[in-house]
């Protein structure tokens, strides 16, 4: 029931701003853990060899981590609120939702807001290029930031929820195939890439059953195979078929357009900020379910 607890405790707070602001959060150490060993450990030959030790580094002190939480004599609340902090759903949808609001104020003032949840070029967006880069940030980071911490913690307790969440870290200050870090970066994009590979396709299927979209698993499926990542485009494709919108396609990274094909192409193309509103009401309906489904497993 622990992680129950924390779901909703997470849902009812998220990251309170005067706490955060007199303490670093968990995340932020992480970042900075993992900017020490690349700054240190990704110079000179055998740069993969030296992702391996460097992931292997961060799982040991994921290990130690909950290690030396579990022993705080205070029963299950450290456990329980280590757990509530790493969960974001709170925080997904709050950042989410200022997109629409400030979308909704001007082009310029969404493209300033989507900015800061995305990696790409923003400046040139109209209002459909921010919604849709909010729609699919808020698919991706329902896979990446709720349910995959949550069913790793399910599966191994607060050491899987902490190697989860130290190597989704990683992957994505280091996972980039850029000519510093492909090498570097491997272990921690291909492992981050095996520990998505169950709660992605379970992102997919609470949006589907939740929308009333379950019978489109296989168009969900086919739709995924097209995206980059052999992941985030099963959550994006279960939102677009829920939303009936095409996501994805050409985008900018770093002043270069990449043309991604579009996931759900036939979808309505032309969206605004009712369809973040839209889509946030989905992030909610999804993590019912899978509250839902929690509460159960641990009545059974």
């Amino acid at each position: 029931m622990t992680l129950a607890l924390a779901l909703i405790l997470d849902a009812l707070l998220g990251e309170p701003r005067w706490l955060w602001s007199h303490a670093p959060h968990p995340a932020v150490l992480m970042g900075r853990v993992v900017a020490t060993l690349d700054r240190n450990l990704n110079t000179g030959p055998f740069r993969r060899l030296k992702g391996i030790l460097a992931l292997s580094l961060l799982i040991l002190l994921a290990l130690l981590t909950a290690a030396l939480i579990a022993a705080i004599p205070l029963g299950p609340l450290p456990e329980l609120l280590t757990a509530a902090i790493l969960l974001a759903q709170r925080s997904l949808v709050d950042h989410v939702c200022a997109v629409a609001d400030a979308l909704r104020l001007s082009t310029a003032e969404g493209r300033r807001s989507v900015a800061m949840i995305v990696s790409r070029d923003t400046t040139a967006m109209d209002k459909t290029a921010v919604a849709r880069s909010a729609i699919e940030s808020a698919s991706e980071n329902l896979s990446d930031g709720v349910i995959a911490p949550a069913f790793w913690f399910a599966v191994a307790g607060l050491p899987g929820l902490l190697i989860y969440k130290f190597t989704n870290t990683a992957d994505s200050m280091i996972g980039y195939r850029t000519p510093r870090h492909e090498r570097f970066g491997w272990a921690a994009a291909r492992f981050d890439d095996l520990l998505n590979l169950i709660p992605a396709r379970l992102t997919a299927l609470l949006i589907a059953v939740t929308t009333g979209q379950l019978r489109q698993m296989p168009a969900i499926r086919a739709d995924a195979a097209l995206h980059k990542s052999p992941n985030a485009g099963w959550p994006e494709s279960a939102m677009a078929r829920a939303l009936d919108i095409a996501l994805a396609g050409p985008r900018s990274y770093d002043g270069r357009l990449q043309h991604f094909p579009f996931v759900h192409p036939t979808g309505r193309r032309t969206l605004m900020a009712d369809d973040i509103d839209a889509a946030i009401s989905v992030l909610w309906r999804a993590w019912a379910l899978g509250l839902g489904l929690v509460i159960l497993a641990a009545l059974v």
